[in-house]
């Protein structure tokens, strides 16, 4: 899941799809274009991962009585699933899924995912994470809903299965506000568990990602849509496709920077720039000879090396000329007593 030279992308899709297969498929060829290395669905199987004594949370749907019924609404058959996963893979995406039930596990084995993604309320679901175990592809934890000591239990229960994972700082809120970015877990992630560690994004927002990236996250996940105005319960904590593009821009030149330290130690690089750029002292006025030199009568002017350095101005103050000078001559070491 490491790229070299750039974070790791994964534009989560969720539900903006909308139950629609129409739109979905719209998206992967609108992300395609963006540069962003995975897509991210969810797949939800109702009945193995549900039940109608659910409560609807928030109740933001027109169409849905109950939060089952959502999720039958955004249900895809298998043979679906498959054109789906083959849609990323002809526009060059890997296809990344989340799921919610020991079912869709299986579904996601016949696809055939290279690895997966747990979202933040089935970190603690060590029953799918046993089943996810069994297939030993790596996964991705996203730990918006926990705590330290119980992401602890599951990564020793993954370190005890032998199974690679990366972490996710992330915040259960939606859209994220900047108090709750939570921006020093990223080191104590690395810190902890010696993992890849990267940050999901519910902010909306650009910057944040630029941020999490110069903070040392590896991987980055965000919500997409085609418009913040669009119905569904992510849409106001996700990106648009055209703020995507500008995303991959500007953090693959953050994480650029950060292969680069610059040793200040060192400015060797700009020996030529500094004789441009720096300054010889003059004199700002016409002196005659015997003149005993003041600040007031100095001037510093391009380029170095016509005259004293600028910076040494201090040891000219009180000297006497041996000659008088126009304005703006250089002023040297000879033309002093």
């Amino acid at each position: 899941m490491k790229i070299e030279n750039t974070p790791y992308y994964i534009a989560e899709i969720g539900q903006a799809h909308e139950g629609s297969l129409g739109i979905l498929h719209s998206y992967i060829d609108a992300l395609a274009t963006t540069g962003v290395h995975a897509v991210k669905f969810q797949m939800h199987i109702a009945e193995a991962e549900s039940s109608n004594y659910e409560p609807f949370r928030i109740k933001f749907s027109f169409e849905d009585a109950t939060r089952f019924d959502y999720w039958k609404r955004m249900e895809f058959t298998l043979e679906q699933w498959k054109e789906i996963k083959q849609h990323c893979d002809t526009v060059g995406l890997d296809f990344i899924c989340s799921p919610f039930s020991n079912l869709a596990v299986d579904w996601l084995e016949e696809i055939g995912v290279k690895y997966y993604k747990i979202g933040s309320g089935e970190v603690s679901n060590l029953l799918l994470i046993e089943k996810i175990a069994q297939t030993k592809k790596p996964l991705i934890l996203s730990s918006g809903m926990s705590s330290f000591s119980e992401l602890d239990t599951t990564v020793a229960f993954l370190q005890d299965k032998k199974v690679a994972f990366s972490i996710l700082q992330c915040t259960t809120s939606y859209p994220t506000q900047p108090q709750q970015y939570g921006f020093n877990v990223i080191q104590e992630l690395k810190e902890l568990y010696h993992v890849s560690v990267g940050f999901s994004d519910h902010s909306a927002k650009i910057a944040t990602n630029i941020a999490a990236v110069a903070l040392g996250a590896e991987i980055l996940e965000f919500h997409v849509v085609f418009d913040r105005r669009m119905f569904g319960p992510d849409a106001k904590s996700s990106l648009t496709l055209n703020e995507v593009k500008q995303l991959v821009d500007d953090c693959n030149a953050i994480y650029l920077a950060k292969e680069y330290p610059i040793n200040k130690n060192d400015n060797s690089d700009f020996v030529v720039l500094k004789s441009i750029f720096e300054k010889s002292l003059a004199v700002n006025k016409e002196l005659p000879k015997g003149h005993i030199l003041t600040f007031d009568d100095l001037e510093a002017k391009k380029p170095k090396g016509y005259g004293i350095d600028a910076a040494s101005f201090q040891n000219c103050i009180g000297k006497t000329l041996k000659q008088s000078k126009l304005q703006w001559d250089f002023l040297n070491e000879e033309d002093l007593e």
